[in-house]
């Protein structure tokens, strides 16, 4: 059946974040306890609060603690704040059998891993280093990598998997297929061969987020069998659209 996580951080997310040189995260305590974290993506705060937290002090906090420039926030209501009007779509995939071209990604494969994310993704910044940081990181040991080459060897598409626990929803984060070797199924077979790793590790499920009016990832994850879950929304600074 479709599973996806249930909102907020995952540890996939904070585990791609860990790719960066100084990754910095947040954590909010009341009397010791957690109570929320999260991390700045970017100009986006993603938070993850606890149960019963007291999201009015939490809020204004959170205004206190952002730039200007930081002006958009997801997984705490902001009052006063506007819904984003592009939404990211949670798609979902169960487990089933699958057939796929792709292989692990080893340390001997990561200049080629570097290759295919920084040309599908233009304004990349990731490195053969950082994918080190990411690697040996303390949630290095959740990801599951894969890569899928050509028939000549040249790298086409790879993709980076998350494992949250037993039972658990796993999750993409990121996929990329190379320009030029688009059109050909190889993100599909990248998507398909981490799917079947984490469901290996015993993920419920494997989710993926990715912007509503990106058609062309829509449509690889829908013919890998991803299915529409629900829709997110950031919260936006008033006149920041």
């Amino acid at each position: 059946m479709a599973d996806s996580p249930g909102g907020g951080i995952h540890p996939g997310d904070v585990g791609w974040e860990l790719r960066m040189d100084e990754p910095t995260f947040l954590l909010w305590t009341d009397d010791g306890a957690p109570i929320a974290a999260g991390f700045l993506d970017a100009h986006v705060l993603r938070l993850t609060t606890a149960p019963g937290a007291d999201l009015g002090a939490l809020v204004a906090d959170v205004e206190e603690l952002l730039q200007p420039e930081d002006d958009r926030v997801d997984g705490l209501p902001m009052p006063g704040w506007d819904s984003d009007p592009d939404a990211w779509l949670v798609l979902s995939w169960a487990p089933r059998p699958v057939t796929s071209r792709a292989e692990p990604v080893a340390e001997a494969d990561a200049a080629d891993r570097v290759l295919v994310q920084r040309s599908a993704f233009e304004k990349s910044t990731f490195t053969i280093e950082r994918w080190r940081n990411m690697k040996r990181s303390p949630a290095g040991e959740l990801a599951v990598e894969t890569i899928v080459r050509t028939p000549t060897g040249e790298p086409a598409a790879a993709a980076t998997g998350w494992f949250a626990g037993v039972g658990r929803c796993g999750l993409l984060e990121p996929v990329g297929t190379h320009p030029d070797h688009r059109g050909h199924g190889y993100g599909r077979d990248a998507v398909l061969g981490a799917c079947a790793a984490l469901v290996d590790r015993g993920a419920s499920a494997v989710a993926v987020v990715t912007p509503a009016d990106h058609t062309p990832a829509v449509a690889l994850y829908r013919s890998a069998g991803f299915t529409v879950v629900r829709e997110n929304r950031d919260w936006v600074r008033p006149g920041q659209e």
